[in-house]
């Protein structure tokens, strides 16, 4: 039995505005990673909200075996089943996180003959939207130190200051950590802690976000820290 990287190496893909066109996505409403991956703009929305409403699957609260055919690769292994017998359908899957990817979980892909590929781009780097939320998010909390150390004009308590750093992995070391040691250049110590990208205010954000000013005000109200008297400050 072939394993999965295998499978997935040795698939023949095909270029992605050939699977957009069976799905009637014009070419124009791609915008292309490569050969093989493409996001889809939102004026695409526009053009089809009208149209009769499709079957939705749900594919949920699946224990997955010693093999690991979970949500995933039953999602995926449906899909193809549909299309086999001539529907149009498209199977939405969430975007792995390199936590579980270099975790107990591994890839996020799907797996056997049920699997999406690329899946070394789908499960490292994809369209680079987590390494975007990474950055953004720690920005922020480089500008709440910054401001801490330039005078701190919102009087922010440093001991309540509730937005951590983020990384795309699983690092316990990292979990609780005492940040601004070595003296008055290096910031202002405090205690923090990195999450993981996933579970970034952001990034929820970023999936309810309905356009790009409905993001920018859902960003602006974020609670970061308290200040000493207990108001709360916000990312605005």
């Amino acid at each position: 039995m072939k394993t999965d990287v295998e499978i997935a190496q040795e698939a023949q893909m095909q270029h992605i505005r050939e699977i957009a066109a069976k799905l009637d996505i014009c070419e124009d409403d791609l915008e292309m990673y490569g050969k093989y991956k493409a996001k889809i703009s939102l004026d695409a929305w526009n053009k089809v909200k009208n149209d009769k409403d499709g079957k939705l699957v749900l594919v949920t609260a699946i224990n997955p075996t010693p093999a690991g055919e979970g949500k995933t690769t039953t999602s995926v292994g449906l899909a193809d089943a549909l299309n086999k017998q001539g529907k149009k359908v498209a199977v939405a899957l969430r975007e792995p996180s390199l936590g579980p990817c270099f975790g107990l979980k591994g890839g996020a892909a799907g797996g056997g003959y049920a699997q999406v590929v690329p899946m070394e781009d789908i499960n490292l780097h994809f369209t680079g939207d987590f390494h975007a939320i990474t950055t953004a998010h720690n920005l922020l909390a480089a500008v709440i130190d910054n401001h801490i150390q330039q005078g701190n004009a919102l009087d922010i308590d440093v001991r309540r200051v509730a937005w951590k750093r983020v990384l795309d992995l699983n690092d316990r070391a990292l979990r609780h950590v005492v940040i601004g040691m070595g003296g008055k250049a290096h910031g202002v110590p405090r205690e923090t802690g990195f999450d993981i990208t996933v579970a970034s205010e952001m990034m929820a954000i970023l999936c309810l976000s309905s356009d790009l000013e409905d993001m920018k005000k859902r960003l602006g109200q974020i609670v970061v820290a308290y200040t000493r008297d207990g108001r709360a400050v916000r990312a605005d």
